[in-house]
């Protein structure tokens, strides 16, 4: 019998509670022939329609309980349920082979999910199978006339265990009643966990067999810090862990009282703690966690959100919303990283081997001058209302910087001339994401006002290894002496430049790199609202000048990452 499981811990907490299976229901059917084609197109179109305004009522209880960016997903699920190349192949499906219409629906649809899932170096293309079949299960759904799970139902204390969780599934958690989850497959960056993390329950990912290791009503311990499920568990380890997790409650509320305060080591040494954020709604989790500036603002979501490219006042109204609600905080404005897994269906991009090493971000803005400069303009409008800092993203040479900078100052030379006030205080820098960037960051520090680190690429790109292939994962090692040997020399040309060096990846807010990072003087760390407080509590108790002989003993004398952690954890008991 198995007493416990480890898998990924993909949100911080622990919970204690009795198992809600959360099962897959029975959609199976016959293929019918020789079928009423107006009759089953006619229920087609009644179970689309059924399944449209489901998915607008949990994209409504999204937006309530998770906000504007996770509520997304159910954007795209939408127009997978009213596209019309999908719905007219089932209907045609139907016409041709005079099938039902959930033997059409089948077919088509595992066409598409087939399609997609066998682009192996597309994520964003993998990740629309899983639309299609999320979306596709409910039309089906509803033509046999089955109820759905609905985890917006739970109404006592539970822990729901399932083999996935789909969007759908995770935006109807209500976390009065679910006290975290735990799943089968997945991983940190998947929906379910990146919601988890929204909704502030814990969460346990890709244990590989948790639905078949319990049942309902099973009591089960789930540690998030750990990545841990305890089933059954005794009544001493059912205390102990209470206590751990009474202990983890304080903690949090200690990192509370921290809201207001100042970031700084033990010894005194400043930095600042900054949040990443995709739309002005974000920012409030950002101040109510304390950030200090907001040190990444993708802006792609305002492209991904329209129907069209957004305009240059309604570009400068998101701007001006986000410096204002700053009061005078650094902002720093990533400038449109579309591209790679993310794609505009109103710009036509050409199809790509690898997108992720091809046409995107700062590439496309310079071959898209008009868009670029509308964008430009609009930051520009708005830099009077805040602190503002331009960061384009995507950077491999010294002429793209050049060529983006020079259009930036032509669109200020334009808005003066036109009688609009700019600020003279912006400050340009690039993200360091591409090796070639950050080995030659000693000639990139001499032009630029700042550099930020963007390291979920930089880690991809230096290992060669895509961090969405779970064949690889292994080597998306963060705290690698490599990838550490690249950002110190980053930090090191920008402080002999006398400029600053930030971080914008996860690893900003990863408890394990923060010591380390200290130790290399990054300046500035930018990560997801919720790790801020955490984050300061950290530095807090760690001296500078100890965290500087750390990272030097990690880069000279470390040859593994095993090493790495290893020294890091024993420095860490000190405090």
């Amino acid at each position: 019998m198995v007493n416990n499981l480890k898998g990924i811990a993909a949100s911080d907490g622990i919970a204690i509670a009795k198992v809600y299976l959360l099962t897959e229901p029975d959609l199976t059917f016959e293929q019918v022939e020789g079928v009423d084609v107006e009759v089953e197109a006619k229920r087609l179109d009644d179970a689309l329609l059924q399944t449209q305004a489901q998915i607008q009522d949990i994209r409504e209880t999204a937006l309530t309980r998770l906000g504007e960016e996770e509520a997304k997903v159910f954007d795209a699920h939408l127009m997978v349920a009213s596209d019309p190349e999908l719905i007219d192949q089932v209907k045609s499906t139907i016409k041709s082979d005079q099938i039902n219409a959930e033997a059409a629906l089948h077919n088509v649809s595992q066409m598409f999910i087939q399609m997609f899932k066998s682009m192996e170096d597309n994520p964003y293309m993998q990740e629309r199978a899983a639309d299609i079949k999320d979306v596709s299960e409910r039309i089906l759904a509803n033509l046999l006339g089955v109820k759905l799970p609905s985890p917006a139902s739970i109404k006592e204390e539970v822990i729901v265990v399932a083999h996935d969780l789909t969007p759908s599934d995770t935006a109807q958690l209500d976390r009065k009643y679910v006290k975290g989850f735990v799943t089968n497959i997945g991983g940190r960056t998947s929906h379910s966990a990146i919601m988890a993390r929204s909704l502030e329950i814990p969460a346990i990912v890709g244990t590989g067999s948790i639905v078949e290791s319990v049942k309902d009503g099973d009591i089960v311990i789930l540690d998030g810090l750990d990545g841990v499920v305890h089933i059954n568990p005794t009544t001493e380890l059912r205390e102990d862990y209470e206590q751990k997790g009474a202990e983890f409650e304080q903690l949090r509320q200690e990192w509370a009282k921290l809201v207001h305060a100042e970031t700084k080591s033990k010894d005194g040494k400043s930095f600042e703690l900054a949040a990443n954020i995709g739309t002005p709604k974000d920012l409030t989790g950002a101040i109510e966690n304390g950030a200090e500036a907001i040190g990444l603002y993708r802006t792609e979501f305002l492209y991904m959100d329209s129907q069209d490219f957004p305009t240059e006042d309604e570009q400068f109204e998101a701007y001006k919303a986000v410096l204002e609600g700053m009061n005078g905080h650094p902002v720093v404005v990533r400038t449109m990283d579309i591209g790679g897994d993310k794609e505009l269906p109103y710009l036509s991009l050409p199809e790509e081997m690898n997108p992720f090493l091809g046409y995107r971000a700062i590439r496309i803005s310079l071959n898209e001058p008009d868009m670029f400069r509308t964008q430009l303009r609009a930051l520009l409008r708005a830099s009077v209302f805040g602190k503002l800092r331009i960061m384009f993203p995507m950077i491999a040479t010294l002429n793209e910087f050049r060529g983006a900078k020079a259009l930036f100052e032509e669109e200020k030379a334009n808005l003066i001339n036109e009688g609009v006030k700019v600020s003279e205080e912006i400050e340009l820098g690039i993200m360091i994401e591409i090796p070639a960037a950050a080995v030659l960051a000693h000639q990139f520090a001499k032009e630029v006002d700042f550099m930020s680190i963007g390291t979920n690429d930089l880690i991809q790109y230096t290992m060669a290894a895509d961090r969405m292939n779970e064949q690889v994962s292994y080597l998306y090692q963060p705290y690698n002496p490599s990838i550490l040997t690249l950002i110190k020399h980053v930090i090191d040309s920008a402080h002999k430049e006398g400029i600053w060096a930030g971080m914008c990846g996860e690893m900003a807010g990863d408890q394990t790199a923060v010591p380390l990072l200290m130790g290399l003087g990054l300046d500035e760390f930018s990560m997801s609202a919720s790790s801020v407080l955490k984050t300061r509590s950290l530095m807090s108790k760690l001296n500078y000048e100890d965290m500087k002989q750390l990272a030097e003993k990690a880069i000279n004398e470390c040859t593994t990452v095993e090493e790495v952690i290893a020294l890091v954890e024993e420095a860490k008991k000190s405090i």
